[in-house]
């Protein structure tokens, strides 16, 4: 798996924060590991942007950006209103199959939900992916609304004919409430594809060193960590 794709079910769910997590498990598994962000919106030229925070949580991974948009819009949108140039889905495939010559995983993390536009034309992440060949990982939410997301997201990659690696809940909660825990059953079914993850809810704010002594116990070993999602499932139905 040189290449994956972390995409999610929307805004707000926690793919950096997933992104990071993969990124120090893969680490501390002795590969060499680079972060894609193909259009970050939203922050200045001098501001830390997600592939950044990435690094920081993560430790030495190479980072890359292909452009970079001022207002927190989707990035075709985003672009348009800036007068800048557009990522296409062809940069995206072009860049993180030159990263995945030099390196052991390549992470292309993209904003928003799979089909957020690119370009004028439509060009999306879900593009992408079909050109690299790669499987998408889908961050979901933990609560109530998940599940029709999730299943529209996944019909989606299936309809293209793209791998859907797993799903990683983006945060779970401290003190969940009923449709959470249902939710930890009912996630693969309706992806019809594995868990591979659950991040505590707020980890994204911890001292790096903690992040990474715990990322590898938060994803499952496809994904390089420990997080076993049938001991999960059973300490959350408990």
């Amino acid at each position: 798996m040189p290449v994956l794709v972390i995409t999610g079910t929307g805004t707000e769910v926690g793919k950096t924060v997933v992104t990071a997590a993969v990124a120090t498990a893969a680490l501390a598994a002795g590969r060499s590991v680079a972060v894609l962000k193909p259009a970050q919106t939203g922050v200045g030229p001098s501001e830390r942007g997600d592939a950044d925070e990435v690094a920081r949580l993560a430790g030495p991974v190479t980072t890359a950006e292909l452009a970079r948009y001022p207002e927190p819009l989707a990035p075709g949108t985003a672009a348009r209103r800036a007068g800048m140039a557009p990522v296409r889905p062809g940069d995206v495939a072009e860049a993180a199959a030159k990263l995945a010559t030099e390196h052991d995983l390549v992470l292309v993390e993209g904003a928003g939900g799979l089909l957020v536009r690119f370009d004028a034309v439509g060009g999306t992440l879900a593009d992408a992916a079909q050109l690299l060949g790669a499987p998408v990982l889908v961050v979901a939410p933990a609560g109530l609304g998940t599940l029709n997301s999730t299943e529209l997201t996944a019909r989606e990659l299936r309809a293209r004919g793209v791998e859907l690696a797993g799903v990683v809940i983006g945060s779970w909660p401290e003190s969940p409430d009923l449709a959470s825990r249902c939710n930890v059953t009912d996630l693969p079914v309706v992806s019809d594809a594995p868990l591979l993850g659950a991040i505590p809810s707020g980890v994204g704010g911890v001292d790096p060193g903690a992040f990474r002594a715990a990322a590898r116990g938060w994803v499952a070993p496809r994904l390089d960590g420990v997080w076993d999602a049938e001991a999960f499932r059973a300490g959350v139905a408990s």
